[in-house]
């Protein structure tokens, strides 16, 4: 072949006829013979290096802020990498860390402006030129500032909720106000509960008696509504409803103008009872005059508290335990109900905060084997964080007398929910025992414990508590949103226990209807005072 006036060399390829062999000649140069082995050798170590060099050039292309266009870039980038040496990028990591590590341990200068955000820091950093340690501090300054920020929201967060969960609702205010209201001027709203030819009833122990102590109209109305419509023989139910003295005539309305029939009710003030006086109840003058109890429970709860020295877990449980409803006395006439009802032999005891699902009636069938309480266990079962508490949960056991008397890892059990054999509870010391470490918690400035009426109650009643089945009663409602839907169904009682009651707007929605279901949104004073609308 000819091109620009001169000639050009011929290649030529020549494949021999036993086909072992392959010639490459020219016209320049002499004939090369190459066998097909070592064609093949070559190929296999080319096919065996170039996914190497092809995932390298892949790793230099994406990490490098530059694209190489040149063998020999290429060969700056990989030949570190190959020859087991440390690149640019790797020295400016070390030296990036040591950095960071100063910054950690040296001081913030006082008056150092910070940026509200990351682009003001970008943007701080390119007007003033900021080195490396300048950044650094200024970024750790501005991260300590936002940690202090979302620790303060979450302490006034946890205080907002304690405040709600301690008030009213309007709508409930109202309800009360405008029952009391229909006492007074309706005639019907007055009758007597029961009527007179089911008086006998009240004392009939072939008859299943529950105890509920509340000033919620709105929750006992649930509590019983979901009672009678869960048994199977409703017209052996006997509620008996116990209230404070300006509750008593909402409460009396309320159950006067809707009737439960078949099952009876019973509305008593504890006004109305002989036996509730300062010689049987010592805690009624404890209440009314210990001022340090008065302060702790209704006085600041932010006041003399060193945030910066706990955690939000902790505050909160704090404020939990300052709750006013633990100096209520109807929060502790459950520990005098043997006297209260004297021809009683066995009763189910309900807090105002549970729904019941499943017919009761087979828990007066349970031998409690001589025990005077049946109740759950709480420190074990699927949920950990509602199902693992045990005496160290509720008492302190740095007090002397608390470590002496008490053991840590015993396990604890539930209120709410619990059957009480009466005959059996009235042969034991267990009410002296109660007011006996009342008494002692209050020589100490409640230093023993802080948390309600549960404490004096779990060693009042150590060694008279018969375990029964978890299925009976379900805890946590109040305080753990990732409640088991599935698990909720199948329990006979569901409590809301902790601040999150179900008639509260800080209730959480999706455990609220297993509540609503029980409250009757037809009824006029429902409606009227607008109830979780």
């Amino acid at each position: 072949m000819f091109g620009g006036g001169e000639a050009r060399s011929m290649m030529q390829l020549h494949i021999s006829p036993s086909m072992r062999s392959i010639t490459i000649s020219s016209s320049k140069v002499a004939a090369r013979h190459i066998s097909y082995r070592t064609l093949f050798h070559t190929i296999l170590i080319l096919a065996f290096l170039l996914p190497f060099v092809f995932i390298l050039t892949a790793l230099v292309t994406l990490e490098g802020a530059n694209k190489c266009s040149s063998i020999d870039c290429l060969g700056r980038r990989l030949g570190p990498r190959l020859l087991g040496r440390v690149d640019d990028s790797e020295r400016l990591a070390r030296d990036f860390y040591k950095i960071l590590n100063e910054a950690s341990t040296q001081a913030i200068p006082d008056g150092l402006k910070l940026p509200d955000s990351f682009n003001h820091l970008v943007s701080d950093t390119k007007n003033n030129h900021y080195d490396p340690k300048t950044f650094a501090l200024v970024l750790r300054a501005m991260m300590e500032k936002f940690e202090r920020d979302i620790r303060e929201t979450k302490f006034a967060e946890l205080t907002n909720k304690h405040f709600a969960a301690s008030s009213i609702p309007k709508g409930i205010h109202c309800l009360s106000l405008r029952l009391t209201d229909e006492y007074s001027s309706n005639a019907h709203a007055r009758r007597q509960l029961p009527s007179p030819e089911r008086l006998p009833l009240l004392s009939d122990n072939a008859h299943h008696h529950f105890i509920l102590s509340t000033d919620n109209i709105l929750a006992a109305s649930v509590v019983v509504s979901s009672a009678v419509q869960s048994s199977s023989n409703p017209e052996r139910i006997v509620f008996h409803i116990i209230t404070d003295k300006k509750t008593y005539a909402g409460m009396h309305s309320w159950f006067a103008l809707n009737s439960v029939d078949p099952a009876i009710v019973e509305v008593r003030g504890v006004h109305q009872f002989d036996w509730l006086t300062r010689e049987n109840v010592p805690v009624l003058e404890a209440l009314e005059s210990h001022n340090g109890l008065m302060n702790y429970y209704h006085g600041s709860h932010i006041a003399g508290a060193n945030l910066s020295e706990t955690t939000p877990r902790r505050f909160a449980s704090k404020l939990q335990s300052r709750s006013p409803k633990y100096i209520s006395l109807l929060n502790h006439l459950r520990i005098y109900i043997p006297e209260l009802f004297p021809n009683l032999d066995k009763v189910v005891f309900l807090d105002d905060d549970v729904v019941v699902q499943r017919d009761l009636a087979p828990l007066w069938d349970i031998d409690l084997g001589g025990k005077v309480n049946g109740a759950v266990e709480t420190c074990r079962g699927e949920d950990a964080s509602v199902m693992s508490k045990r005496l160290r949960n509720y008492f302190n056991f740095s007090h002397p007398h608390i470590a002496k008397h008490l053991n840590p890892e015993e396990c604890a059990w539930a209120y709410g929910m619990n059957v009480f054999d009466l005959k059996a509870w009235r042969k034991t010391n267990i009410r002296e025992t109660y007011h006996s470490w009342l008494r002692e918690n209050l020589k100490s400035n409640l230093t023993m414990w802080k948390l309600g009426t549960l404490p004096p109650a779990l060693i009042a009643f150590k060694g008279h508590v018969h375990i029964i089945d978890s299925s009976w009663h379900m805890l946590g409602l109040g305080y753990q949103s990732q409640t088991n839907v599935e698990s909720i169904r199948k329990a006979a009682v569901i409590h809301y226990n902790g601040q999150s009651k179900p008639w509260l707007e800080i209730g959480f929605e999706h455990l609220r209807p297993f509540w609503t279901k029980y409250v009757n949104y037809s009824n006029d004073f429902i409606k009227n005072c607008h109830i979780l609308e």
